[in-house]
């Protein structure tokens, strides 16, 4: 019998999930099953104990279930100590359920697809939530000169950069602390999905600078549109999406997919 993964969510029907793994799967040579699980919202522990009493062996973790699954973990990476939160689960050979998070791994590989310069760059963070905080420690392994976290409560994004303070010169605060410009500013909210942008200045980018929006779709976003009204470069998270799960493919299977090609392959669905 194949070995057994999934994605759970809630929901989780529009998960993109099963399609990229098949993939991976098919282009690796690895003989496995990948599902969506919609988990009930008051047992995900429960959840994840009946998946792998009947052969489960790992699992991507979405929302509302990354902190809960944080919490069951035995063992957790140190990306996911930091984090609070994890995406992906991995049953080991002595049955401990160990815990990670590839999402910043996950932004931080598509940035240098897209020859973003992140070492010494000035970076700007919109957003001091949860999708914020599981990216920020590969974001400052990369060394860049500064990284602010902008957020609508300053006390919020000051907070969150006092936790991460001894990886990197970073600094929180409200919109209105906000002094670019800025080499890249990444948009960790999901405000422009509903039509909202932060206040933000005008002269916010460098030139040649880079937007790049955690969010995705057939369209630029709201912020990335407006960002690119004003020079910036700019990106979607798609492939964030397509990263961080081959960084939990190798999690598994311990072989790192071809991005690209899937990418390639979503990009065409959308």
């Amino acid at each position: 019998m194949n070995d057994r993964y999934c994605v759970f969510g809630h929901p989780v029907g529009h998960s993109k999930s099963p399609a990229i793994h098949a993939a991976f799967a098919a282009q690796t040579g690895e003989a496995l099953e990948y599902v969506a699980i919609e988990a009930p919202l008051d047992d995900f522990a429960g959840a994840w104990r009946a998946f792998t009493a009947e052969g489960g062996r790992g699992a991507n973790v979405t929302v509302p279930f990354k902190e809960q699954a944080h919490r069951l973990c035995d063992t957790l990476s140190h990306r996911a100590r930091r984090a609070g939160a994890v995406n992906t689960l991995v049953l080991d050979a002595d049955g401990q359920t160990r815990g990670d998070t590839t999402d910043g791994l996950g932004l931080v590989g598509d940035l240098h697809r897209h020859h973003v310069e992140l070492t010494g760059a000035r970076v700007l963070v919109l957003g001091a939530g949860g999708a914020v905080r599981g990216v920020l420690e590969p974001l400052l392994e990369a060394a860049p000169a500064s990284l602010f976290i902008a957020n609508r409560t300053a006390a919020k994004a000051e907070a969150l950069a006092a936790d991460f303070a001894d990886l990197g010169e970073v600094a929180g605060g409200g919109f209105d602390a906000v002094r670019g410009p800025f080499d890249l500013v990444i948009n960790g909210t999901s405000a422009s999905l509903a039509g909202d942008l932060p206040p933000l200045p005008d002269d916010l980018f460098a030139e040649g600078g880079v937007a790049y929006d955690m969010m995705y779709g057939s369209e630029p976003t709201v912020f990335l549109h407006w960002a690119g009204e004003r020079g910036a470069r700019i990106i979607d998270g798609l492939g964030m999406l397509v990263g961080q799960a081959a960084e939990s493919f190798r999690l598994w299977r311990g072989k790192y997919p071809d991005v690209a090609p899937v990418l390639d392959m979503l990009r065409r669905l959308l």
